[in-house]
């Protein structure tokens, strides 16, 4: 049988697979691939017709023989739109083990995924090609015919046949190789049992840094040629974070030896195939005297993030793509554990706010949809790798594992990974193990977190009789009119840290909401009142004015930067939601200016950026002036130069204000400043902080003409390190004058940007206020050929930009282009962009008159 009518996505359960004999020979200069493979399967009943995986593949025979030799030749026929390859023999085929033995061939693609080239420029300028796998979520069929569902798990044994002259990296150990017909024959070690998104095979001319030992496990980094002098930093982080989770989940390292391989061309940022994780260069590579603390600390999460998969997602792994979640927001939560542990002054869970807030941002829609949602079609899974599943799915973990204590939580997560490794689970079987270690039922807890779409709003308020009355309901941006009535009846089991303080004393109390509401007894002399204490929880606060005000009053030392960082940021939702006047968030923002948190100030740029992108054009100097007002003495008191000792947080912080004052604040003399020290850093680059160099760079493209821009292109052609490539290429879409963004747009389709790179300057130029227009022009005009070029994951993330055009008109012309060409990005990602899009228009409706009164202009 096939899959049913009602689900003819999934393959049928009476034959799975136990172990592929894999062989595939890859040939560079054709592009072109050629396989056999012999899957050992089981038949649990009787029958003449077997389904399995494959697209894009040209399958030339099929044969069944069991142990006896008795054999079958099947007659194959490829259904491309279900993506499977059917199966059919002459006769019966007995329940038992039996061997299928395919033959087949592809070619090796350019759209990122399956088996596919990626092509880079030698150090002589000539172009080099190797050829890469990313086979997450469901790309592995393109590769080899396979049962390509993560519950489908087998042992997969390898064999690569490729040129001489190239190297060959897999998941596990090369046991052989040999020479055959003038080819290098690599036979690799069989894998554990697992599914078939995490094999991975590289072919091309790559080297390796020495190994660093991990127990028993070689620890590498590959690259192209000329590059490993970048590999340290990643190296350090990979080998730190393997060894915390090692002592963390209390179970060794499943893999044989680890490889981390930085791709040239990666849709991605990495992917976590067992002992073969690939990355994209710019989140692997980094010269650690040249780079910015956000670029070092991206490439810290990331390797620490593939690293915790090796456990919890290859070794345990969800049994269906609605469970991603335990995959990725597992991972999500416990890079942060690691680099925290790693680099604690970095503050890593401070910084993890920013990350809860954007979650936040899209769970406080309509549109929004549970954690773990029902996935079906092969898209829908694709749509699944977004910040619910990553962002809130590891937020809702650290609340969960405050709430129960690290320890505890700990002693869960062990038991879970032992109870099912090598197998798969869902997030029942987590509940349970956590639920046993704490001693209490945790489903009852969090399934409102899991399973339920929006978070609540607590406000909180004082009571005539002196107590404390908190309420939750759910957030969200836009109005309740537009959605029925039962879904703001949903209550969640809120883990509530209370911080009640008066002239002499604080207390701490913690409390669980279950409730539409409940009060609390305070002092009667209370000073101040803080909910959400230590800032994990995943609720906004709403305050009435007088206990806001009383807080304000302790900004910032009387509160810990994640607490700043929580009340700055609800307030601000709350002024996009019609919850707080406008005029009272702008007059709110006064009270930091004495704040030196980065994650602090990140929200308020944040906040200005939405500004600039709904302020009428004739607001917009008084706007400037506004945000000059507001940074211009946080810059002074900071200078430009760091101070002896100074640690890097504030570093960060310094490029983060000088880069919004000299382009949403359009600050002359910062435009000046800033072609000065980008001018000393090209005749000596250890002149300027490598934190302010991208504040330089982007402040010269805000400001910049036609020369600037050709600088820019130019450097962005021979820069050095990845980042350096990333800064200058991202300036492209900075500027202002539409002639030079013209030549940008350009550049996304002509082939001068990678396609894992065109998409997301496409996206920057959508949200510019500048370039808007002509970009969104140019996507109608190019939508077909951006469809052929740009990776599938690429064009979802380039119309997101769509949020940036925050006008009534181009709204309605973005409602209609969709509308008409009924386009389907997967799962509700276009419906979740349309409303973003929908709220931003509709606070430019309804505050833009209050915004250009409060600026002083349009009186």
């Amino acid at each position: 049988m096939r899959g049913t009518e009602a689900d003819p996505f999934r393959l049928p359960r009476h034959i799975l697979p136990s172990r592929y004999d894999l062989r595939l020979e890859p040939d560079l200069a054709t592009a072109a691939f050629t396989g056999d493979e012999t899957i050992t399967i089981t038949i649990r009943r009787p029958t003449k017709e077997i389904t399995l995986n494959a697209v894009e593949l040209d399958v030339t025979s099929a044969v069944i023989a069991d142990d006896r030799g008795v054999s079958q030749r099947a007659v194959i026929t490829l259904d491309e739109p279900a993506e499977q390859c059917r199966l059919t023999f002459p006769s019966a085929i007995p329940t038992g083990i039996w061997k299928l033995s395919l033959s087949f061939h592809g070619k090796l693609n350019d759209k990122l995924r399956g088996f596919y080239r990626s092509t880079y420029k030698d150090a002589s300028g000539a172009t080099r090609v190797m050829a890469a796998t990313q086979f997450e979520a469901t790309d592995a069929r393109r590769a080899f015919p396979c049962w390509d569902e993560p519950d489908c798990k087998a042992v997969f044994a390898t064999t690569l046949v490729i040129d001489p002259a190239l190297t060959a990296v897999s998941n596990t150990r090369i046991v052989s190789e040999r020479m055959e017909a003038g080819k290098k024959v690599l036979q690799f070690a069989d894998t554990m049992r697992m599914s078939t998104y995490l094999v991975a095979f590289i072919v091309g001319e790559i080297t390796a840094t020495a190994p660093t030992m991990v127990g028993k496990a070689p620890l590498r980094l590959w690259c192209v040629p000329g590059k490993t002098h970048l590999a340290k930093f990643g190296q350090e982080i990979a080998s730190f974070s393997l060894k915390f989770f090692e002592k963390y989940y209390g179970l060794p390292y499943p893999g044989d030896k680890l490889d981390l391989l930085a791709i040239p061309d990666f849709a991605s940022g990495a992917m976590e195939n067992l002992g073969a994780i690939t990355f994209r260069e710019t989140a692997l590579l980094v010269d650690q005297h040249a780079a910015t603390h956000a670029e070092l600390e991206r490439i810290a999460d990331v390797v620490a993030h593939e690293n915790a998969h090796m456990w919890f997602g290859d070794l345990v792994t969800m049994s269906w793509w609605n469970g991603l979640w335990l995959n990725e927001a597992f991972a999500t939560f416990a890079e942060m554990l690691a680099v925290d542990a790693w680099k604690p002054e970095w503050k890593r869970w401070d910084t993890f706010g920013a990350s809860r807030a954007v979650a936040m941002i899209v769970d406080g829609l309509h549109s929004s949809r549970p954690i773990e949602y029902p996935v079906r079609a092969p898209k829908d899974a694709d749509a699944m790798f977004d910040v619910l599943t990553y962002e809130k799915g590891a937020s809702v973990l650290r609340m969960l594992e405050q709430y129960l204590g690290p320890a505890v939580f700990r002693d869960g997560i062990r038991n879970y990974l032992k109870r099912h490794a090598y197998g798969n689970a869902d997030t029942k079987d987590l509940w349970v193990s956590l639920g046993r270690a704490a001693k209490q039922p945790v489903p009852k807890l969090m399934n409102g977190w899991i399973f339920k779409p929006g978070y609540p709003l607590v406000t909180a308020s004082l009571e005539k009789n002196g107590r404390l009355r908190l309420t939750q309901q759910r957030f969200t941006y836009l109005s309740k009119a537009t959605r029925g009535a039962s879904a703001w009846k949903q209550r969640w089991h809120i883990p509530i840290q209370l911080r009640v303080a008066t002239a002499k004393k604080h207390d701490s109390q913690r409390l669980l909401l279950t409730a539409s509401g409940t009060q609390v007894n305070v002092p009667k002399n209370v000073a101040s009142v803080l909910v959400n204490e230590g800032g994990h929880g995943f609720y906004r606060v709403r305050y009435e004015p007088e206990l806001l005000d009383r807080l304000l009053r302790l900004v910032p030392d009387g509160l810990a930067p994640i607490e700043r960082f929580n009340l700055v940021n609800d307030a601000w939702a709350s002024a996009v939601a019609g919850l707080m006047p406008l005029s009272e968030y702008l007059d709110m923002t006064a009270h930091f200016q004495a704040d030196r948190d980065k994650n602090v100030w990140a929200v308020l740029i944040e906040s200005f950026h939405l500004l600039h992108r709904i302020v009428e054009p004739g607001h917009r100097p008084a706007l400037e002036a506004f945000v000059r007002d507001r940074i211009g003495p946080v810059v002074a008191d900071l200078g430009w130069t760091p101070l002896a000792g100074e640690d890097e947080l504030r570093r960060q912080l310094r490029g983060d204000l000088l880069r919004a004052l000299g382009t949403i604040g359009n600050d002359r003399a910062a435009q000046a400043k800033a072609a000065e020290l980008h001018a000393a850093h090209a005749k000596n680059p250890a002149s300027v902080d490598p934190n302010l160099l991208p504040a330089l760079i982007a402040i010269l493209a805000h400001s910049g003409d036609e020369t600037r821009y050709r600088e820019f292109a130019g450097r962005f052609q021979t820069a050095a390190t990845p980042q350096e490539e990333r800064r200058y290429l991202y300036a492209l879409a900075a500027f202002r004058p539409v002639d030079l963004l013209a030549r940008t747009l350009a550049k996304t389709i002509n082939g001068e940007f990678r396609t894992q790179d065109a998409p997301f300057m496409v996206r920057l130029l959508l949200m510019s206020v500048y370039g808007r227009e002509a970009a969104w022009t140019f996507v109608k005009a190019n939508w077909e050929t951006m469809d052929r070029l740009y990776p599938k994951q690429g064009l979802r993330r380039m119309c997101e930009g769509v949020i940036g055009l925050a006008t009534p008109a181009l709204e309605r012309d973005v409602q209609k282009f969709f509308r008409e060409r009924k386009l389907d990005l997967g799962g509700k990602t276009l419906a979740q962009y349309l409303e973003q899009l929908r709220i931003a228009v509709a606070f430019r409706e309804r505050a833009g008159k209050a915004l250009g009164r409060h600026l002083n202009v349009g009186r």
